[in-house]
């Protein structure tokens, strides 16, 4: 989807609405355990609530198309790690940034506090890519996450992009 469509606001509208009410319950960690290792647990544990939502969610739409590679499930649920906490101004800039160019993340960027979430939000792939790698995660899903925006697996990079684009 092409930054600053109008299905682009929505879409950004609407994860702006899920971002400040995210929530995982008891039991969707509790499911987690099922099939993510110790370390990859820790890694999600660390996130904000609202990338654990996403990464949740990213992994629903991979499993309702099918999707049951757990290399590709856990670059799902892992590949917004690096973005650390935040919050949701950055991200509106960020996002902004990305309809209207990379001068307005650099301009507010120079605010204070909004340098170091600009920079791990601009850098989060391979941030979390690094984080995947330092959990034990195989290549595959280190990779996976590391292109999450531009992606190179043939057979699940795109999947994998879309449905994190579509939650």
């Amino acid at each position: 989807m092409k930054p600053g469509t109008l299905p682009w606001w929505a879409g950004k509208v609407r994860q702006l609405a899920a971002h400040l009410r995210a929530r995982v319950s008891a039991a969707e960690r509790s499911q987690l355990a099922t099939w993510a290792s110790e370390a990859e647990l820790r890694i999600f544990d660390g996130m904000p609530v609202a990338d654990r939502r996403h990464g949740l969610d990213v992994v629903a739409a991979l499993r309702r198309d099918g999707i049951d590679d757990p290399d590709v499930l856990v670059a799902g649920l892992l590949h917004d790690a690096g973005k650390g906490q935040t919050g949701a101004l950055p991200r509106i800039v960020h996002s902004l940034g990305q309809a209207f160019g990379p001068w307005l993340v650099s301009l507010v960027g120079h605010l204070p506090g909004m340098r170091a979430p600009l920079t791990r939000l601009a850098d989060h792939p391979e941030r979390s890519a690094r984080m995947a790698a330092e959990a034990g995660c195989s290549d595959r899903t280190i990779e996976l996450i590391r292109w999450q925006e531009a992606p190179r697996d043939p057979e699940y990079g795109e999947r994998l992009r879309l449905a994190d684009e579509a939650n």
